[in-house]
């Protein structure tokens, strides 16, 4: 295990078990969120982010967390381990809720500087 990748559902546990991972088999962790996002939650252009998992995955280790399925292929391709997360809906919005509430207004570690986590009403695109 050293090029690991972490897939499923918002609040399924992906970053905790990542940062987990990473201490215990000393392997750097990547959270593609904090990556992938800019300060006001500003995406990245798709182009950028092949890039930048192309180079992330030329390491020797690596752990990678997060889905961004338009670019999931170069991830899984260079894994060598997979663990996808498979919990119920409902355990994973009692999750993203308590975790919106617990760090409302403040940046969580798995997120980039200047994205604060927030509850949004907008409609989601997955």
């Amino acid at each position: 295990m050293k090029r690991i990748v972490l897939i499923g559902s918002g609040g399924s546990g992906k970053s905790t078990l990542a940062r987990e991972l990473g201490r215990i088999l000393s392997i750097d962790v990547h959270h593609l969120d904090a990556i992938f996002w800019k300060p006001g939650w500003i995406s990245t252009p798709k182009n950028e982010q092949k890039d930048v998992q192309e180079k992330l995955v030329s390491h020797t280790s690596w752990i990678i967390d997060g889905n961004y399925g338009g670019t999931i292929d170069i991830r899984l391709q260079a894994a060598d381990t997979i663990i996808f997360f498979d919990l119920s809906r409902w355990i994973c919005l009692i999750r993203v809720l308590k975790r919106r509430f617990q760090y409302r207004n403040m940046k969580r570690t798995d997120m980039a500087e200047g994205c604060e986590e927030r509850i949004s009403l907008k409609k989601s695109s997955f």
